[in-house]
């Protein structure tokens, strides 16, 4: 560490996409090293050349298979935290958007990263939320409002 710096850490940057239906958003439980068993929304890591909404649609396919359409940047968050002693830096863009096809249903891709994916009221979130997430709405963050 360097004047409180940690050296060679790099911030990333994730896209965060708020998928709506209705008045509900889509949420999957996470199987991953870093909050592992909480609930989050689809997205990743921004790829080199990517727009927001590119890396959006990508993220969403690679994770569901669905196909979104309407993206639109809603809020973009700093977060530094900690998970089992590791220190981590996201910048999150979080995106709204709609089902191309309201008829689709989501698969769960990636079950090695997911446990599946679920619809649910944003008055009636399930719990544990992902730490960024819960910030995001600690703070007032509702992408039905924004």
């Amino acid at each position: 560490m360097v004047n409180g710096t940690i050296q060679g850490a790099v911030p990333k940057v994730a896209v965060v996409v708020c998928l709506l239906k209705g008045k509900t958003v889509m949420l999957g439980r996470r199987r991953s090293s870093l909050g592992d068993s909480t609930f989050s929304f689809p997205g990743g890591h921004l790829e080199f050349g990517e727009s927001f909404g590119e890396c959006a649609a990508r993220e969403v396919k690679e994770e569901t298979g669905l196909d979104i359409e309407k993206i639109e940047v809603l809020k973009v968050t700093n977060n530094i935290f900690e998970d089992k002693g590791k220190p981590y830096h996201y910048v999150g863009i979080y995106v709204r958007a709609m089902l191309a096809s309201p008829d689709q249903e989501p698969e769960n891709v990636e079950p090695d990263m997911c446990d599946g994916w679920d619809w649910y009221e944003w008055d009636n979130l399930p719990k544990p939320l992902f730490r960024p997430l819960q910030n995001a709405v600690d703070s007032g963050f509702n992408p039905f409002d924004a």
